[in-house]
């Protein structure tokens, strides 16, 4: 695979954008990155969007924003695997880079939540379960989620209350990421007194609907701009099983297991190499999950790296850097590309009060539905 480098960067506020268009926020983040990189429109855009058709009554996104930005007779693709459509739209630009296909591509993550109704929302984003199996008996994804944790504090004997410092650790880091929804720390007695939305998971336990874009430039060719020079070594996307009760073991996110190992393999690399590790951590359920998957501890284990303060951003293995998906917010299609300009942050040694000690490689996992679809980046810092 030849060598792709990150030329550009750009993102917008997560929040709920009242006077921006769906298509604004994507134009706002990709002008950004553009105008980061410094060289002119690259060769093809790639959009990662989960519910434009459903949410915004909006089909043939990319191309929408193509012509929003004035990308004109050049290859526009919209890209969806539910909230990994981010990082898979970077996955794609990535191999078309690295076949030789492309010189450049603009990559852009983009999802605008919060102008439809909740009710709305929740089957949207049911959309990514097992229709036959999950969603037509009314799970939402919230509920999936809880029926995971449920059952993964019965087989390790973990109490609510012990996920706490996930949700604590984000808020944290958010309080210093202008970019972040929420920007105020938490608490473990307001963790535990928080409302309850599915039982066990309330709402210091789940990422907040959001509107949010964010967007990065890929080249061929290395662009620093006086910058660390950071290029990608690693891709891997792997699937499970759409629907919980079809997976072999209930407690484990194997897609994450392997997408992980095989993106060690392909930059030669182990866990204790990875100086920042962003998680999907949408419930504090896959957080633990993640950080297990990825060889960071052994099942069951993964509440006790937050506990014991090893997941802070300078410690063992710093996650949600920049608030997660549980402060900065979760944008479902954008949230792969905030993940991936997060970590070229870092890299670039540009990450400001929550700078990680060890700025040479970030790995990023986006998860798509309940662990179905897993789709895993390492980068390194030249």
């Amino acid at each position: 695979m030849n060598k792709v480098n990150i030329a550009g960067i750009g993102q917008t506020p997560v929040s709920e954008s009242w006077d921006k268009s769906l298509k604004e926020l994507a134009g706002d983040a990709g002008l950004i990155a553009m105008d980061d990189a410094g060289i002119g429109y690259p060769d093809a855009l790639f959009v990662g969007n989960m519910m434009a058709i459903t949410a915004n009554r909006q089909a043939q996104l990319a191309t929408l924003i193509a012509d929003w930005l004035g990308f004109h007779h050049k290859p526009a693709i919209s890209i969806e695997t539910a909230c990994s459509s981010g990082s898979a739209a970077f996955r794609m630009a990535l191999m078309a880079i690295a076949s030789g296909e492309l010189e450049s591509a603009l990559v852009i993550g983009a999802e605008k939540m919060t102008d439809s109704p909740g009710d709305e929302i929740t089957s949207s984003l049911a959309t990514a379960a097992d229709a036959e199996l999950e969603a037509d008996f009314g799970l939402s994804f919230v509920g999936l989620n809880a029926l995971l944790m449920r059952r993964y504090m019965y087989e390790y004997g973990w109490e609510h209350a012990d996920f706490s410092n996930f949700s604590i650790n984000a808020h944290a880091n958010a309080v210093h990421n202008p970019y972040a929804r929420f920007q105020e720390p938490i608490t473990k007695e307001s963790f535990i007194k928080s409302a309850m939305i599915s039982d066990p998971i309330n709402l210091m336990d789940a990422s907040p609907v959001s509107d949010g874009a964010a967007a990065i430039v890929l080249s061929a060719h290395p662009i620093s701009n006086g910058r660390k020079s950071v290029s990608v070594i690693a891709s891997s996307a792997m699937t499970d099983t759409l629907s919980l009760q079809n997976r072999k073991v209930g407690t484990r996110l194997a897609a994450a297991e392997t997408s992980t190992k095989a993106a060690y393999a392909q930059a030669g690399l182990s866990p204790s190499d990875i100086g920042l590790f962003e998680y999907h951590d949408a419930f504090s359920i896959m957080a633990a999950l993640s950080l297990e998957a990825a060889g960071f501890c052994e099942p069951g284990q993964g509440p006790t790296l937050a506990i014991d303060g090893k997941i802070k951003f300078d410690s063992d293995i710093p996650v949600a850097t920049m608030g997660g998906l549980k402060a900065r917010g979760h944008p479902v299609g954008a949230t792969g590309i905030y993940q991936l300009v997060e970590a070229t942050l870092q890299l670039r040694g540009l990450a400001g009060a929550t700078q990680v000690l060890r700025p040479k490689y970030a790995m990023t996992q986006n998860i798509g539905g309940s662990g179905s679809n897993i789709i895993t980046h390492i980068l390194q810092a030249e």
